[in-house]
């Protein structure tokens, strides 16, 4: 049971703490007096979906996967059904007269919420922020008060895995019965020059009084570095039970710009008050920048010319499934930064407010991503059931919620709608941008539109309706078309809102090439569950035909650029050489069997080894891949030149080299002048397991993570490409615990969330979450035949 503590710092207060959890369709668990105590007891955020299933049946389930999935590849082989959550609480005397407010960042996904018994709330969109007034449904303060939470994942409702539950972040929120409406305010720069900033700040100011009354609203704006540098006051008469939006006008002078370079942040703390009392302060988070779009200088942020190297990213948090911790969220960030990305479209639903918060603090542009269908379905049971009724109210909340983020620059409406080029489609898009209009006009709109071709498949259909009500053109695979369609529509501004990696360089060329192309997004920057094998590279016979899709056992997607634990993948290095981030890269293909041939699906890459580690090939020729913009590359073994090639159109040259171990060294040659170069030398035989972590001290909060590498290593602390290793697990100690752990296979299910993974490519990980209490943890990784390792974890 929770007791609500009084106090200012608590107007929002986590209330992940101290759920029960049971998993089936129960009767009367709504009701307050219910008898819950043999539920399970967990903390939030939480994905039922990624657990061991209870029952494993040989040949049917391995941990969480199973045969009979609803969704089958689509959403990584894993089940949904109904579970509920129920929470105790109690109001403290000195809030027995405040407002109490649940809010909710997420829960897949429809859900009902009751409070002692009553029925308070529903939604029905699994990513869709939503929050809701308790207050008349609580008990008196002092007294037990039970929420209940019914959650239903049912059906083929999505195109990619979900996880079903609480998944992100709930809290309480706390207020006197007149405060401040933080979605109801709304800050933006209007302008940026002589070294002073013009900022406008709309406030909402709600009256809980049964009468007019007056009150005074006061506005600070504080600098990254805590310093106050602009204030305003203005006294308002709010009508009885009313609301009123008050304008500020603000001036800050010697203004720090958020950018992606610089993500400084500035706070606006907005206080309520009454006859020289305090009742209300919120403090928001706020970026001052400046975005424009044109087909002559492309985007701009802050007046600069910035392309945007983008890509596409799911929802899922890997090895944890859909769970939204903050710490997860932020390393996804923190990964796409340090790989060169300066921008991101969430695909194809509202992210998390901790990745959203993520991408603010560190400086990653967003296109805020809302639907995957409307009226017209994908599945059986998704979204287009509900577009009707729910989608003004879905739209209200993603836009209330982020547009005071600096690092959002445009609202997307949709990807790959079905009706796109039907009248119906262009009105449905009007409508939706309308809905935006009514809360935010500072950010163009935009969409993921595809080709549409006829029933015969033979010829494409026009996309003008497609393209009507959007202010910036998301292209998905059609790079082919920019320029054609310049000329017909030369007001267009486009981006590549998908591309795959295969055609990475014709995508990025259009965009140093034209200022109108002011971006391209990759499908995928990082592997995500479900979409199974869509990126696959599979060793097969001449006559065999690949599918888009994989069967069982696939669960990953496996196109992405980086891997479900955070490697970057060969293909990454190659994007790293088209966006100038290095000069030179070298892969190696992985052979294939005597009469075999390699397939590579329109989503996949070549089965390629940053290694030149191939025992049992000796004399072999491998096919050696060097990506430069350098004319002509020269490859050496074993310091012997091998062969110098010119490098095509593609930034690419290839050679067959026969394997030997030693050293292979690719070099730019530009000019007849060597320049920079690449090494991959033979690994030895492995010697041990090489244990590091990300942070060895967490918080005692209950949400801190630390992720721990389990990396096979010769003697020299080479990675070694073993994937048929088996390792074993185990932790001792308290203040933390393993909440996951397993490899970046696509296709090794018995090494997803267990504690006895076989390695991939000679690596694994484990995530551990802290507790809330101190304590010190001792994990341990241990494979027949080398030295056990450990790692000391403290929690404070």
């Amino acid at each position: 049971m929770q007791v609500m503590q009084a106090g200012e710092s608590d107007r929002k207060e986590l209330f992940d703490r101290g759920w029960r959890f049971s998993l089936g369709n129960l009767e009367n668990a709504h009701q307050a007096v219910y008898d819950d105590s043999s539920w399970r007891l967990l903390n939030l955020p939480h994905d039922w979906s990624v657990e061991p299933l209870k029952e494993q049946i040989p040949g049917e389930t391995i941990g969480p996967f199973s045969k009979k999935s609803p969704g089958g590849a689509a959403t990584g082989q894993t089940l949904g059904g109904e579970g509920w959550y129920r929470k105790t609480f109690v109001i403290s005397p000195e809030d027995a007269g405040k407002r109490h407010e649940l809010y909710f960042e997420g829960i897949y996904n429809q859900s009902e919420i009751w409070v002692n018994g009553r029925k308070v709330h529903y939604n029905v969109y699994g990513y869709s922020t939503f929050r809701f007034d308790i207050t008349p449904f609580c008990n008196s303060a002092g007294q037990e008060n039970v929420i209940a939470v019914r959650v239903i994942n049912e059906g083929k409702n999505s195109r990619w895995y979900t996880g079903s539950g609480i998944y992100r972040h709930v809290w309480m929120i706390r207020t006197s019965p007149s405060h401040i409406d933080d979605w109801g305010t709304f800050i933006t720069t209007n302008r940026i020059a002589d070294n002073q900033a013009d900022v406008s700040l709309t406030a909402t100011v709600v009256n809980g009084n049964d009468s007019a009354t007056d009150f005074e609203v006061r506005i600070e704006l504080v600098s990254p570095t805590g310093k106050t540098v602009s204030k305003a006051t203005q006294s308002t008469k709010v009508a009885s039970r009313d609301t009123l939006e008050i304008p500020f006008h603000l001036q800050v002078k010697k203004p720090r710009l958020w950018s992606t370079e610089t993500p400084d942040l500035y706070t606006s703390r907005i206080s309520l008050w009454k006859d020289g009392t305090r009742l209300d302060e919120v403090a928001i988070p706020f970026g001052i920048r400046t975005i424009s779009f044109s087909v002559e200088n492309g985007f701009e942020l802050n007046g600069v010319k910035t392309k945007l190297k983008g890509g596409c990213v799911h929802h899922d948090n890997g090895l944890l499934g859909s769970a939204a911790f903050d710490r997860a969220e932020e390393r996804k960030v923190e990964i796409l930064k340090k790989n060169g990305y300066n921008a991101v479209r969430g695909s194809h639903n509202p992210m998390s407010e901790s990745f959203m918060s993520a991408c603010d603090r560190l400086g990653m542009l967003v296109i805020d991503e809302a639907f995957d269908q409307w009226r017209g379905k994908k599945n059986p049971q998704d979204y287009h059931l509900y577009f009707d009724e729910w989608s003004a109210k879905d739209i209200r909340a993603l836009v209330l919620r982020d547009r005071n983020r600096p690092s959002v620059i445009m609202w997307s409406i949709g990807n790959e709608i079905r009706e796109r080029i039907t009248d119906e489609g262009r009105e449905t898009a009007g409508y939706l941008k309308n809905e935006i209009l009514k809360y935010d006009r500072t950010r163009p709109v935009t969409a993921g539109v595809n080709k549409h071709w006829d029933k015969d498949r033979k010829n494409m259909l026009p996309l003008d309706n497609a393209f009507h009500h959007l202010d910036v053109a998301g292209y998905n695979y059609m790079w082919r078309f920019y320029e054609e369609d310049h000329a017909k529509y030369p007001q267009r501004i486009i981006f590549g809102s998908e591309s795959v990696a295969t055609e990475a360089s014709h995508n990025w060329d259009m965009v140093e090439k034209h200022p109108y192309v002011i971006g391209d997004f990759i499908w995928t920057a990082m592997d995500y569950l479900g979409e199974s094998g869509i990126g696959n590279s599979l060793e097969v016979d001449p006559e065999e035909n690949v599918h888009q899709f994989m069967s069982w056992p696939w669960f990953n997607g496996w196109c992405g650029d980086i891997d479900l634990l955070g490697v970057k993948k060969p293909q990454s290095y190659y994007r790293d050489v088209l966006w100038h981030e290095r000069k030179i890269s070298m892969a190696v293909e992985v052979p294939v069997a005597e009469g075999k041939i390699r397939k590579v699906s329109f989503w996949g890459w070549p089965e390629e080894r940053l290694s030149w580690t191939f025992p049992g090939m000796e004399n072999r020729r491998l096919k050696v891949n060097v990506y430069t913009r350098a004319p002509k590359v020269r490859l050496y073994l074993n310091n012997v030149l091998v062969e110098e090639k010119i490098v095509n159109e593609q930034y690419k040259a290839s050679f067959e080299v026969p394997y030997q171990e030693g050293t292979l060294k690719a070099v730019e040659v530009d000019d007849n002048k060597e320049g920079a170069s690449t090494v991959l030398a033979t690994a030895g035989e492995a010697t041990g397991l090489r244990v590091t972590a990300d942070k060895t001290r967490l918080s005692a909060d209950g949400q801190d993570l630390s992720y721990v590498w389990i990396e096979l290593v010769d003697k020299k602390g080479n990675v070694v490409y073993d994937s048929q290793r088996k390792i074993q697990i185990a932790s001792e100690g308290d203040g933390a615990c393993i909440i996951a752990s397993g490899t970046a296979s696509p296709n090794d299910m018995a090494s997803f969330q267990s504690l006895t993974p076989t390695l991939f490519n000679g690596r694994a990980m484990v995530i551990i979450r802290s507790d809330y209490h101190p304590g010190k943890m001792r994990l341990t990784v241990a494979s027949d035949g080398i030295k056990t390792s450990a790692i000391n974890l403290n929690t404070k």
